[in-house]
This record gives C-alpha cells, sequence and structure tokens, in this order.
C-alpha cells in the first residue's frame, strides 16, 4: 500500500512539474521571424546613462540579428556559430571604445585579441579587426563616441 501510494504521489509530483515546464515554453514557442532590417542599423536601446557608464543594454532580437550578420559579413568564421560569445565580446568591445574613444589603434587591437576562433585563435588581422570595431559600434553602442566623432 505505502509503495502504490508513493508511485502515485511521484506521478502527480513529475505531473505538475512538467505541466509547469510546459506551459512556461508555450509563450516562448514561437517561431523566430528573420529580420528585415539592415544589419548595420543602430541600436535605439542604449540610454544616455548607459553611454555614460561604457555599458550597453543586452541587445534585443532584432539588434543581436544585425550585429551578428555585420560580423558574419566580414568573415563568417568570427562567429562560427557560437552567437552569444560573439555579443559578449562585442559588449566587451563596447566598454573599449567607450574608454579609449580617441584612441582607433588601441580599438582595434583589443579586437584583434578579443575576437578569435579556433581557426583564428590569434585574431583575424589589423583590417578585419577595424571592421569588428565598426561593426560592434553601430550595432551595439553607437551612442559611444569614437575616433574622428565630434565630442
Amino acid at each position: 500500500m505505502k509503495r502504490t501510494a508513493a508511485t502515485a504521489f511521484t506521478a502527480l509530483v513529475l505531473a505538475a512539474a512538467l505541466s509547469a515546464c510546459s506551459s512556461d515554453n508555450s509563450t516562448h514557442a514561437a517561431p523566430k521571424r528573420a529580420n528585415t532590417t539592415t544589419p548595420s542599423a543602430p541600436s535605439k536601446a542604449i540610454s544616455d546613462g548607459e553611454a555614460t557608464a561604457g555599458t550597453p543594454p543586452e541587445p534585443n532580437v532584432a539588434t543581436k540579428l544585425g550585429y551578428i550578420r555585420a560580423l558574419t559579413g566580414i568573415d563568417p568564421d568570427i562567429v562560427h556559430g557560437r552567437e552569444d560569445k560573439a555579443v559578449d565580446r562585442g559588449l566587451n568591445q563596447c566598454q573599449t571604445i567607450h574608454d579609449f574613444p580617441k584612441d582607433k589603434p588601441k580599438q582595434t587591437k583589443m579586437a584583434e585579441m578579443r575576437f578569435t576562433s579556433p581557426s583564428h585563435p590569434e585574431g583575424f588581422g589589423k583590417v578585419k579587426a577595424a571592421q569588428i570595431v565598426e561593426a560592434v559600434h553601430v550595432n551595439l553602442c553607437p551612442k559611444f563616441l569614437r575616433a574622428g566623432d565630434a565630442a
């Protein structure tokens, strides 16, 4: 009798847990639509306070997709199937852009060190690193000043 009651109780707990999980997933189960905006469209999500602090917000889906497309356009191996890591590196690069707004060589050097892949463990070179800095700035932290911008 105790064994049957324990089994029934376990089944009840599992059913409740599964129904809680499945109801949560149904709200996020809608398929994602492809972004039709230009990959280099700047994010409007960054506030003036965040621009001052040097920490842009986590990008929304459209901004993230545009940023990933911009990086893939430079070299598909920059993202190499790790979109979240590419976004994290981009947000870190925003901090560099913020901290060294007039030092394009420093921004490029940091991007070259930061953006690596298994096929490019030493980075993608100065030309692509400069393009990465531009993609990061335009897509993730457009309000940050950079080399050549008016103050």
